[in-house]
């Protein structure tokens, strides 16, 4: 929300080419937060829901859980 937000006050969304780091789970809000501001990306530490993955195909941006020590799963996207 905070990151929106910013963007949002400074005049930079949609906020296309960018992507959006988490540190909890990619959850379905999430996912629907991350496409509503235009974001090309969501990447969560943590395991992605069934609902963020759909969510994510649905809105065609990337979408990677399990983001630690330079790897990570890519659930969506290319």
């Amino acid at each position: 929300d905070k990151v929106v937000g910013h963007l949002h006050l400074n005049g930079l969304l949609p906020a296309t080419g960018l992507g959006l780091w988490v540190s909890g789970r990619a959850s379905f809000e999430l996912a629907q937060k991350a496409w509503t501001a235009g974001f090309a990306a969501l990447v969560a530490v943590s395991a992605p829901s069934a609902l963020a993955v759909e969510t994510a195909r649905t809105a065609g941006f990337q979408l990677a859980g399990f983001a630690r020590d330079r790897r990570l799963n890519l659930y969506t996207g290319d």
